[in-house]
Parts: C-alpha cells; sequence; structure tokens
C-alpha cells in the first residue's frame, strides 16, 4: 500500500510521494510527513545484509517504499545509482579511538552533507518533471551549506530554476562562491537578516500561489529544497543504515551525534531508528542557539534571537523540522501568523504536547558554547591528527558531553562540512590554515553574480528579527522582474 503524506497543519490532506515533493510545502505553511503507524519496518536480517551494499544500494532498500508508486523500482535504482555515484560522492566511516567513528559525508561536489539530499532531491524532481512537462522555480532558504549543494545539483536543467536566499555576512566567502558564481538558471539573493528571516522568506514565497500565477501564469510554479522539502527529508534517513553496515555489528545498539541546524539530518535518524535500526540515543549537538534542548529540559519552547556561532550553517533559532519531530511524538506545533498578510506574528506555538518522556529516552540534547568550538578542533587535532569542521566539533563535543570519555556502544559523529570551508576558524583553533578543495579553488577567481534584498529586517517582540513587509515587497519585485518574462 502507498505511504501518503499530510500537512502538519492539514491532516485532511494526503498526497503521494510526488505530489508531496513538487508541492514542497504543504497546505495551511505546514511540512509533508508521513503518519508514524505507517512507516515501514525493516527486520534485523534485512539490515544486517545491508553491509555487502554499497550506499546507493542502501538508499534503495531503505527509501523505496516511500517513493513506491511514483517511480518504478527499475528507474529509482538508476536514480540513486547516479546521484551517489562513489567516484563523485565517497562516503566513509572512520574509527577514530576507542569506540568512536565518524561518518565522513563532506567529501562530495561541494564538500557538505548536503550534497546527499540535494543530488537526490534534484534529481527526482527533474524525473517527475521531465515526464508531465512541467517547469520549476525551487526557493531555497540557506545558512551555509545548502545554497550550494542544492544549486551544484540542479545547475543546468532545462526544466529548474534555482532563486537562494542567503543572509548577507554571515556565511563564508567559500560558502557565498558556491551559489554566487553558478550562473545559468541559479539566481542567489543576499539578505539583510538571519537564516529565519530567509526562511520566512522561503516560506512566504512557496505559499503566495497569486504571485506565482502573476509572474509565471501557473500557481504551482514554486517549490522548495529546503529541509521542509520531503525530497531533502527522506534521503537522510539512509546515512545511519550506512554507517551501522559499516560497523558490521550484529543486532547491537550504537550511539549516532549529529550537529544539528535546520534538524534535517537528526529527524532522517529519528525516523531510520522507528524503521528497526537499533539506535540506543540519537544526540542532537546545537551550538549556542539553543531553543530545543531548554524545551528537553523544562517543556517550554521560546524563540529567541538568533546569535551568531563558527558553526555558520546550525545559526537557526527555530529549526523547520521541529514541527516534523513534535508531530512524530504526538504533538503539534505552528507559526501563527497575521490574517491579512500571512507574515508569522508568534513562531513556535506548541497547542498540543508532545511525549516529552518518549521524546528524552531518544534523543540527548546539548548546547555547544563558541569557545568550546574552538577548543574541541584544537583537542582533536593534537590527539588524532584529524581536522574537524566547526560543525563536526559540535558533534564530537556532544558525544563526549553525553558519555564522558567512554561509552560502551560504538558511536557515530556526522562530520557534515570540510574545514576548508571555514580557514579562518580553523587557524583560529589550530594555528594553521586547512587545505582548500580544489573545487572550492577553482570558484574563487569566478565572477558572482549576487542579488540584494537592500530593505531591513522588522523585530519582534523578543527580540528577534523577523521579515518585514518591505524585504517581501523588493523580493517580490526583483522575482518579477527576473522571471516574468521568461
Amino acid at each position: 500500500m502507498a505511504i501518503l503524506y499530510h500537512s502538519t497543519n492539514n491532516q485532511d490532506e494526503n498526497v503521494g510521494f510526488r505530489q508531496a515533493l513538487l508541492n514542497g510545502i504543504a497546505s495551511n505553511y505546514g511540512l509533508y510527513m508521513m503518519h508514524r503507524r505507517d512507516m515501514q519496518k525493516l527486520h534485523q536480517h534485512e539490515i544486517d545484509d545491508m553491509r555487502n551494499m554499497t550506499y546507493a544500494q542502501i538508499a534503495f532498500r531503505v527509501l523505496n517504499p516511500y517513493v513506491s508508486p511514483d517511480i518504478q523500482e527499475g528507474t529509482f535504482m538508476e536514480i540513486l545509482q547516479d546521484a551517489y555515484d562513489e567516484r563523485i560522492i565517497p562516503v566513509d566511516l572512520e574509527r577514530v579511538t576507542g569506540k568512536t567513528h565518524i561518518l565522513w559525508l563532506s567529501r562530495g561536489p561541494t564538500y557538505s552533507f548536503k550534497d546527499f539530499a540535494a543530488r537526490f532531491f534534484g534529481r527526482v524532481l527533474n524525473h517527475f518533471l521531465r515526464e508531465s512537462g512541467l517547469r520549476r522555480t525551487v526557493i531555497v532558504a540557506t545558512s551555509g551549506d545548502t545554497g550550494g549543494a542544492v544549486a551544484d545539483a540542479l545547475l543546468g536543467l532545462d526544466s529548474v530554476s534555482n532563486v537562494v536566499f542567503f543572509p548577507k555576512d554571515a556565511i563564508s566567502d567559500h560558502q557565498r562562491k558556491q551559489m554566487t558564481t553558478l550562473g545559468h538558471n541559479i539566481y542567489a539573493f543576499s539578505v539583510n537578516g538571519d537564516f529565519d528571516v530567509c526562511q520566512e522568506i522561503a516560506k512566504n514565497l512557496l505559499g503566495d500561489r497569486s504571485f506565482a500565477e502573476e509572474c509565471f501564469g501557473d500557481p504551482d510554479r514554486f517549490t522548495s529544497a529546503n529541509s521542509i522539502s520531503l525530497g531533502r527529508l527522506l534521503p537522510q534517513t539512509v546515512y545511519p543504515f550506512y554507517a551501522y553496515s559499516r560497523l558490521a555489528l550484529k543486532a547491537s545498539d550504537f550511539i549516532v551525534s549529529i550537529p544539528s541546524g535546520n534538524f534535517g539530518d537528526m529527524m532522517g535518524t529519528v525516523l531510520a531508528k522507528e524503521m528497526g535500526l537499533p539506535i540506543e540515543r540519537i544526540i542532537c549537538g546545537v551550538n549556542e542557539n539553543r531553543e530545543y534542548p531548554d524545551f528537553l529540559l523544562t517543556g517550554k519552547y521560546a524563540v529567541k534571537p538568533s546569535k551568531w556561532s563558527p558553526s555558520t550553517a546550525m545559526i537557526v533559532s527555530h529549526p523547520s523540522n521541529l514541527a516534523r519531530l513534535i508531530e512524530f511524538y504526538g504533538g503539534h506545533m505552528f507559526d501563527r501568523r497575521n490574517e491579512k498578510t500571512n507574515r508569522i506574528t508568534d513562531a513556535g506555538v506548541i497547542d498540543r504536547m508532545p511525549d516529552l518522556e518518549e521524546m528524552r529516552r531518544d534523543i540527548y540534547s546539548v548546547s555547544v558554547s563558541n569557545e568550546m568550538h574552538y577548543e574541541t578542533i584544537r583537542r582533536v587535532y593534537r590527539s588524532y591528527g584529524i581536522i574537524l569542521d566547526p560543525h563536526g566539533a559540535v558533534g564530537w563535543k556532544a558525544l563526549e558531553e553525553f558519555s564522558g570519555t567512554a561509552h560502551a556502544s560504538p558511536a557515530v559523529v556526522y562530520e557534515t562540512a570540510d574545514p576548508g570551508k571555514f580557514p579562518e576558524d580553523i587557524q583560529k583553533a589550530i594555528g594553521i590554515l586547512p587545505e582548500i578543495p580544489e573545487g572550492m579553488r577553482r570558484q574563487e577567481s569566478k565572477q558572482e553574480r549576487v542579488f540584494e534584498i537592500s530593505t531591513t529586517s522588522s523585530i519582534d517582540s523578543t527580540g528577534a528579527k523577523r521579515m518585514s513587509g518591505a524585504q517581501y515587497t523588493e523580493v517580490r519585485e526583483k522575482i518579477r522582474d527576473l522571471f516574468h518574462t521568461r
């Protein structure tokens, strides 16, 4: 029986995978989610068989029930083999010390774990558009790595254009150039605000069917490749299955420690555990934007102004996927909006509490200070000769906070970005500059194309930045100028 996806804000909407991917955002500004009761369960022997499979084969075994019958099995396997060609996007599990391992997800085309989900999304989207003769404009907000990964995956596709919003002065030069030097069908917008403002702009565009009709003659023209997209969430369930297969365990529990920003990689791991993967505990490491660990501790969720951190891709004070996580554990979260303007007036409202005790049993979350980013990078380098990037450092330190210096079960830390993306931070931590990956070196001298959203954000009652009406007006004007004659 096909799995259907509903809106977290509207249980009456139920669609198949194809429609959920093309829509991007669900009705009432919700996110598409499957019912927990409908998820496939893998037997232990099926999981053990994965030790002899490639990444693409594991992805097929994990994901096929969630895309069927909208993609035929043979076609889906071809898509995955193309997306996860290990000559282009290698992945490796490295034992570092004792029972601690690093899952290197940072060696793909844009040197970020986002490549895995972006390549899946881009190829599946292209498949559906080619079948139907449709066109889509993919809207993305990025705090650093998502924009480059999605842009690389969508570059040159005839049926797709990509509009990506990034916070001005809040990402590294290398991250910015991965979006702004591509040209063609990739349009990068610099926003006067933080990631949460960029994300709010993206969500408003995705729900603005009248503007899509005005600009493109198609109210369904916009779709998303952010973590809010089902096409970005589902492939992130594969990481822990692959890690477990390379640990070569038999029915033994293991620990997964995840540096978390918008919570896509963490939510994917929660889904993997539900599917039967023997995960003892999921560790959710965040930077100084500590809304989620505070919620786990107190049961109260309060969005505060975002704080800068060396782990720039994780400067997220209100993670989109938290709405999915809250629903998974039986609750409901939504963003209250102005009825006339649809702008968010109160973010992260919980009107039905999740089962906090179950959530606490499954997930441990801790905030890692900015200074501890550098100290962890320094200590791991001196002890093991391994250079972690600031995000991987959060995952490593979070594991230490959970288990101390030793843990009885094997543990896997996700390393999510190449340290060469953050040369200043690495030099500050260990006194040397990391090697810049070849693809990033090639982009350094290329001309940039940037569209600026120069109007300022508004400030809400908590002091957090929010998208202003002037910003959204400017966004619409510039998109109209770019596309309405195309």
